[in-house]
């Protein structure tokens, strides 16, 4: 999956751009601009890649994007069937940082924009009654045209500088520096493994994916992702198994064998690894929190 370097001021012939899309799935390609990105997912589920993190997405799932991080939403496998009733539908707005001017940010009272800008860097994950804040902002936002549009962004981002409701995506901050092969290589494991993780992934085959021996491959993916590609594997597993499990009436071993396990014991063994406790106990705490949820 080849990283794409984009400008979107220049495609859209605007420096701030309010777009509310509604797609049979998210199609733009693994790419990066220097333009901040803040996205709404209104409707939609898959996964996300944002600089060297690989996390599933959800309605409701917000995030704020500094310059030049390589991202991409890869939609579920259903969303490339033609299945009329699925929309990838989202709120994105993209801007410059520099419609603000210089000047503005040596302001004192800017100081906190500019950390959020900073801190961007590493991708904001956006939760809590701030992303509810901004949620309603954004509807509100796709209809204003010209300075209204400005004054929106604005109050957007002073709500996000204030707030305490954000998780950073990354743990460090994505720079120029870090464009490099193996940020493309580790992506193109991503995407394979997003597609492949239904059946065996071999070391020795991730490894060829990435164009790399089995050595610097695993030594390359415990330093850039922070986990060892086993561990990530299980975890993309584990991630699609619990959709099964509050979606679907499937059994415990069709459930194990749709996420790449062979037997049920080893799926329950896993699962209760990653998740802390079992497949079971995970459907049926989710069946009691939505029975208490819809009593009250």
């Amino acid at each position: 999956m080849k990283l794409e370097q984009t400008k979107i001021a220049s495609y859209l012939n605007t420096k701030v751009s309010v777009l509310n899309r509604i797609e049979p799935f998210f199609q733009a390609p693994f790419h990066s601009h220097p333009e901040l990105e803040l996205v709404y997912v209104k409707e939609s589920y898959g996964k996300r890649i944002i600089g060297n993190s690989v996390m599933p997405f959800e309605p409701g799932d917000m995030v704020f994007l500094g310059s030049d991080i390589p991202h991409v939403w890869l939609n579920d496998e259903k969303y490339y069937q033609g299945i009329e009733d699925l929309k990838a539908n989202s709120i994105v707005v993209y801007f410059h940082k520099d419609i603000f001017g210089p000047t503005f940010y040596e302001l004192k009272e800017t100081q906190k924009i500019n950390e959020l800008f900073f801190q961007a860097g590493k991708g904001i994950s956006i939760i809590g009654k701030t992303n509810k804040q901004i949620a309603k902002k954004l509807e509100k936002l796709v209809s204003k045209k010209d300075f209204e549009v400005i004054v929106g962004l604005f109050e957007i981002l002073s709500i996000l500088s204030e707030s305490q409701d954000t998780i950073y995506i990354n743990d460090e901050i994505y720079s120029l520096m870090q464009k490099d092969s193996k940020v493309d290589r580790l992506s193109e494991v991503f995407q394979y493994v997003n597609k492949n993780y239904k059946k065996n992934i071999s070391l020795e085959e991730i490894a060829a994916v990435a164009n790399m021996t089995r050595t610097s491959f695993c030594r390359m993916f415990r330093i850039k992702a922070k986990k060892n590609f086993v561990d990530y594997l299980h975890e993309i597993r584990i991630s699609n198994a619990c959709k099964l499990l509050l979606e679907s009436d499937k059994s415990m071993s069709e459930i194990a064998y749709e996420c790449g396990y062979k037997t049920a014991s080893n799926f329950n063994k896993l699962f209760k690894k990653v998740k802390g406790i079992t497949p079971s106990d995970f459907k049926n705490n989710a069946k009691v929190s939505f029975a208490t949820d819809y009593k009250d």
